[in-house]
């Protein structure tokens, strides 16, 4: 019988034994039949909920004090995660995202919570993939497949001065998991400003076998001019100088061309967002918000990298000099890498601390 894993629309017909569950915090565990049973007197809206009472939604939300790691979910396997919405309060840099599968000490996924949902630069813009999607007013979807055996684990770390507002639901599945499921990861980098001539580094150090499914990248560019001629580069499986895939330019990789502008005026950038790719331009104004500052994605959702030990992914930074020359770039660029493995993975480097990772 179907194991009620890999959902389309395809095969919504098919009967399964697996078995849907919640967590949200009106239901911290999942529990069956012990959503919104929490007492009025504990709940975070209980003045909201006053005259009403109990299963009135009296708790929808949770906060999180400044400096405190809290566990929204702790879910005993097999299954999987299908589904992740949630919507914060705060910078968003300033709240980290970490799952651990079953069981491990480290995570297999960190990264602050905006850039895990392709929203890294603290502005709204919307996002419509079948990975992740961004909604009005900042609700932030995703839908990776996040199979587990043992046991799920997710965190929310709040690095602020202050205390945050979190409301989230976590959807998922337990079932049977095949045995040629790996895990997923995602792992968050930075650089500013990257050194030059350098290759910012999107991935490295990644031992084991898996695929490669997906980039988000938030840019901010220090020049004037065109910014994106740089080449993406996979290194796979004993690579070392040269890569196996190498791309043509930082814009074609994300789906687009000619330096996402508009073809007809030639005078601006043009947003877009697709199942597989996109592109937005953060706004800016004539004072304080004057940098120029871009996010990316690209979704290898039909064409997966495949490694079967290592694998290390890079990405030029270069514009244009006068005499036609290429000009290797100084930007503040971040990223996030999406892929899935077997597990234990490498130790990821460390995220940065508060300050490191601020937006100003």
């Amino acid at each position: 019988m179907y194991d009620g894993l890999s959902n389309n629309i395809g095969n919504l017909h098919l009967l399964s034994n697996a078995l849907t569950r919640s967590i949200s915090p009106e239901n911290f565990m999942g529990e069956k039949g012990k959503g919104g049973m929490c007492e009025l007197k504990d709940g975070s809206a209980k003045h909201a909920a006053r005259d009403l009472g109990k299963a009135w939604k009296v708790n929808p939300y949770i906060s999180i004090k400044a400096g405190e790691i809290f566990e929204i979910a702790n879910i005993d396997g097999p299954g999987a995660i299908q589904h992740i919405w949630m919507t914060p309060t705060g910078k968003w840099r300033n709240t980290i995202i970490r799952f651990y599968w079953d069981n491990l000490e480290k995570p297999s996924v960190e990264c602050p919570v905006g850039d895990f949902f392709c929203s890294g630069w603290q502005n709204y813009f919307p996002v419509s993939t079948l990975a992740v999607c961004v909604n009005p007013g900042s609700a932030f979807n995703c839908y990776w497949t996040m199979p587990f055996r043992e046991n799920c684990r997710i965190t929310l770390e709040n690095r602020a001065e202050e205390d945050v507002v979190y409301y989230y639901q976590i959807d998922y599945t337990l079932t049977e998991v095949p045995e040629d499921a790996a895990y997923f990861h995602a792992q968050f980098r930075r650089v500013n400003p990257l050194p030059y001539k350098d290759v910012y580094t999107i991935l490295d150090g990644v031992k084991g076998k898996g695929h490669y499914v997906g980039t988000y990248m938030a840019w901010g560019v220090n020049n004037n001019g065109w910014w994106g001629e740089g080449e993406i580069k996979f290194f796979m499986d004993g690579d070392t100088e040269y890569p196996t895939i190498c791309g043509t330019g930082t814009e074609d990789y994300f789906c687009g061309s000619y330096d996402f502008e508009d073809p007809y005026t030639h005078d601006k950038y043009l947003d877009f967002t697709t199942p597989y790719g996109g592109f937005y331009e953060v706004g800016r104004d004539e004072l304080y918000k004057s940098q120029k500052r871009f996010g990316m994605y690209r979704f290898h959702i039909t064409d997966p990298i495949r490694f079967n030990n290592d694998l290390k992914v890079t990405i030029q930074a270069l514009g244009w000099r006068e005499g036609g020359r290429y000009l290797p770039l100084q930007d503040d660029i971040s990223s996030v890498a999406f892929w899935y493995q077997t597990i234990p993975a490498a130790t990821f480097p460390p995220i940065g601390d508060k300050d490191f990772l601020e937006i100003v």
